[in-house]
């Protein structure tokens, strides 16, 4: 079990739909990690009250679409690793700088726990997992 995770990690899901957000929060517990949080919208972040190792963000939340802004924050303001979760990877404007990749909207159990563990494990550019896009294959010019 353990070979995919190299340590449990502190999970945050940025998600406005209710079913969507307890199927990542069932398979990341699954998985032995720990979900500090689990937020709709930019205002309810202010309730965060330990840092995240890892960020799962939707783009387009109860709000608008505020997830790139929450993504940006949350790499400045914690140095969380962020993993966009999406149905459309083309909104994202301006990626965080700690962002490692997209997880297309539907994902699999396995797709999740595969970008969780790559993002805990450093990004290792050898062991980038098939479902975890990168950002340039998303958008070339924010490889530029």
């Amino acid at each position: 079990m353990g070979a995919n995770i190299p340590t449990p990690g502190k999970i945050l899901i940025v998600e406005d739909e209710f079913l969507v957000a307890l199927q990542l929060e069932d398979i990341l517990a699954d998985g032995g990690h720990s979900v500090i949080g689990t937020f709709p919208d930019m205002a309810s972040l202010g309730r965060l009250g330990e840092a995240p190792d890892v960020a799962l963000v939707d783009l387009n939340l109860r709000d608008g679409l505020t997830g790139p802004a929450i993504a940006r924050d949350l790499s400045g303001r914690y140095g969380a690793r962020v993993i966009y979760v999406t149905a459309n990877p083309g909104q994202i404007d301006m990626p965080a700088p700690t962002a490692v990749g997209v997880v297309q909207k539907p994902f699999t159990r396995q797709a999740i726990l595969a970008a969780i563990s790559y993002a805990l494990s450093g990004c290792p550019d050898a062991v980038r997992p098939d479902a975890l896009e990168p950002l340039c294959q998303i958008k070339t010019r924010i490889c530029d």
